[in-house]
């Protein structure tokens, strides 16, 4: 057992209350519109009414003219900027030329921010807001994915290499189905908007409150756009209401709310409507083809799978969509195609398990498609499949507990008593439909940074520019570092939402808990190193012929394994030493090169619909997930729900809706933008499946954040067949489609 590993009663694996939950709950955390000075100014956009052209003229003229407006920002008056997007390196996914508002006269998409009005408070803000006119060079424009299909061009993603002859395998299988599936535009809408709140300093240098998933992605873009010192700009976010991937890159509100702050040299606050949320990133709109091939058995022989989504003109935005039909399951010869259509829209942008909630949907569908054909129970047709391997990449994987997944989803849910034929299960009027599906997304690790501090009355202080999307980095990194130290959580206080602290990526791909936990566990480590030479040093020291292996830390104190009775309390070393500190550089173990690292799941729905109105309820959800360790079930299962909810919305409900002819989304609201509410939820279980793993990191965290919803939307769409025996391929499975 090594210095850093934990007894029983270390707080890992506790199902702990959020420590931020009573800052949340009486209104004492503040998000980035809520952070106020003495003069602060408000800032409110223009958007650009029309898809494709030119700016001939912006008339701010009346807008000048109402009492407390400070200043018409355009392109004509905007301050410097950086020559081109070269000049730094965006931490997001998107490859191409990021679009700066203000930049020049084009209108590159609908809803571009083309003027910020200025004023003193946000309602004469609006107000003179909407005196701007502005005269366009129209142009023709096109917002339509299949009717530019003919335009597409190879995405520049890595794909990997066709095993095999698919389509000779194809020719030669049994049994072949070929289908098409149909995704929308999907938005993020997080309950909180983006806001960026700039506050000038005397000296020139900008400290900024943003609505951000990375601090320090936030300070470099800045930084480097706006050509400051790095040290003049600091990004806070202590708290932040969602983001779902909306804050993996900077929107548009802080350079504005920058430009503006400039050049009037006082604090300014920009905050997007819900209207204007629809104005930047989303899940792109997505054909999909794919053709399976079996044997009479069932045993895949053939798969190929091509993906056509959206993209803007101006940026080529990718995902891994097609990736999973590789490494799923076990199959000998598959060829995988993705393909990208420009088209006059902002780019896509990373939403919660991106490229997997889609490019699984498809998978996952076609799967139930093929044993239906087959005439094989779903989820023998998968267990026949089973891979042990990621034959992408030709590694076996560092755990995978899928089959436990199969095995307890199934008999909490009771997949034995499902009957094979499509509508032979009802409830009254009701006919019953059960659906299932397989969920996997990647076991990420990357570089991070942490700082630990202890004071001298014993206190623990760790920190790290990670930030807190709501999914509880502030309570499992408490737990991380309270067990790694020996201390009560009530004793530790982990610090985030500060592009100053250490190195963090960005908060996504659920790789937060794995990555940043992974630095905090080895600060911790690094830090019982300097407290183990004090007490070493100590008179009388009972530690002085001991090596730390021999050493644990617990309940406060410092004690030999073999004689626990041989102990110092950490508060009276650092009576000795005073405050100590250390920092750890933490990144993925060369172990892991060897291997495939995942995340897995099995998903088990029940639906009835209402035989006469085609009206569909999701009455039952079981989940089962194999993630490695689970650092605090509670948060863990409160993200499983929340990613299961989400794939029911998907299913059922979320579409962004655009008129082609104006090039214009026409429910950019959440009155006309449908998500689940409290009365389409009903039973959700979520298992934790016991998975074990010394590879993926030292924690054996895998990240619970993206596989809730991976499968979910397919296992719908499945059970929705087996309910009515209607196949909808194009989601959401609404009322008229069903019908």
């Amino acid at each position: 057992m090594n210095a850093h590993a934990q007894p029983d009663s270390s707080p890992l694996g506790r199902p702990l209350d959020r420590v931020d939950g009573p800052l949340k709950v009486t209104g004492q955390a503040r998000y980035a519109g809520e952070f106020n000075e003495g003069g602060l100014l408000y800032g409110s956009v223009v958007s650009s009414t029309i898809a494709r052209g030119r700016v001939l003229s912006i008339d701010g003229a009346a807008a000048e003219a109402v009492p407390g407006v400070q200043l018409v920002l355009t392109h004509l008056n905007r301050p410097r900027l950086a020559a081109d997007d070269d000049s730094y390196e965006d931490m997001d996914s998107a490859e191409g030329s990021a679009i700066r508002p203000l930049f020049n006269d084009r209108v590159l998409y609908s809803g571009q921010p083309l003027a910020l009005v200025v004023a003193d408070n946000l309602e004469i803000a609006r107000h003179a807001a909407s005196l701007v006119t502005i005269e366009y060079a129209a142009e023709a424009h096109q917002t339509d994915l299949v009717a530019a299909l003919d335009q597409a061009h190879a995405a520049p993603a890595e794909l990997p290499e066709p095993r095999g002859d698919a389509e000779a395998a194809l020719l030669g299988a049994a049994l072949s189905i070929e289908l098409e599936y149909a995704l929308p535009i999907e938005h993020h809408n997080p309950m909180e908007p983006h806001a960026s709140t700039v506050l000038y300093q005397d000296d020139g240098s900008l400290l900024i409150y943003d609505k951000t998933q990375g601090p320090q992605n936030s300070q470099q873009y800045v930084q480097h756009v706006f050509l400051l010192d790095k040290e003049k700009v600091r990004i806070l976010a202590p708290f932040v209401g969602g983001a779902f991937g909306s804050g993996l890159r900077p929107q548009y509100q802080l350079p504005l709310a920058v430009m503006a702050a400039l050049v009037l040299k006082r604090s300014v606050r920009v905050t997007l409507t819900r209207q204007q949320m629809f104005t930047f990133g989303y899940r792109p709109r997505m054909l999909q083809r794919l053709r399976l091939g079996c044997t009479a058995n069932g045993t895949l022989q053939a798969i190929t799978h091509d993906a056509f989504a959206q993209t803007s003109r101006f940026e080529d935005f990718t995902e891994h969509v097609v990736e999973w039909s590789g490494m799923l399951y076990h199959c000998d010869n598959v060829r995988l195609g993705y393909q990208m259509v420009p088209l006059d829209v902002f780019t896509p942008l990373d939403m919660r398990a991106p490229g997997a909630t889609e490019g699984v949907f498809a998978l996952e569908c076609a799967m139930d498609e093929l044993a239906c054909a087959a005439a094989i129970d779903p989820l023998q047709l998968r267990l026949l499949n089973f891979a042990d391997t990621n034959q992408n990449e030709g590694k076996p994987y560092s755990s995978k507990e899928l089959r436990a997944c199969y095995a307890q989803g199934a008999e909490r849910f009771g997949w034995d008593r499902r009957s094979m034929e499509p509508r032979s299960m009802r409830d009254g009027h009701q006919l019953v439909g059960w659906g299932m599906a397989t969920g996997v997304w990647e076991a990420m690790q990357n570089p991070a940074s942490a700082r630990a501090a202890l004071a001298a009355d014993g206190t623990l202080t760790v920190s790290s520019a990670t930030t807190d999307i709501g999914t509880g980095t502030y309570t499992v990194m408490t737990q991380i570092a309270a067990a790694a130290m020996g201390l009560p959580v009530e004793q530790v206080e982990f610090k985030l939402g500060d592009s100053s602290l250490p190195t963090a990526p960005l908060q996504g791909g659920s790789f937060t808990v794995s990555s940043v936990g992974t630095a905090v566990q080895q600060a911790c480590t690094a830090l019982q190193g300097k407290l183990f030479e004090v007490a070493q040093r100590l008179p009388q020291s009972p530690f002085a012929g001991a090596v730390l292996e021999q050493v644990e830390f617990v309940d406060g104190q410092l004690r030999l394994r073999e004689s626990p009775e041989t102990a110092l309390a950490i508060a009276e070393v650092l009576a000795a030493s005073g405050p100590l500190e250390a920092q750890a550089d933490a990144k993925p173990d060369e172990k892991r090169d060897k291997f495939a690292t995942a995340t897995h799941s099995a998903v088990f729905v029940e639906v009835k619909v209402d035989e006469a109105l085609g009206s569909i309820q999701v009455s039952r959800v079981v989940s089962a997930i194999a993630a490695g360790r689970v650092v605090n079930p509670k948060m863990a299962r409160n993200q499983i729900l929340g990613g299961v909810v989400w794939g029911i919305g998907m299913a059922l409900q979320e579409e962004t809706q655009i008129d082609h002819n104006l090039g214009r989304y026409m429910n950019h609201s959440l009155a006309e933008y449908h998500i689940p509410v409290n009365a389409d939820i009903h039973d959700i279980e979520v298992i934790f499946v016991e998975e074990n793993d010394d590879v993926v990191n030292a924690l054996g965290s895998k990240g619970v954040g993206e596989i809730g919803i991976v499968g979910v939307a397919s296992a719908v769409a499945n059970a929705i067949y087996h309910a009515t025996g209607k196949r909808i391929r194009e989601l959401p499975i609404t009322l008229d489609k069903l019908l």
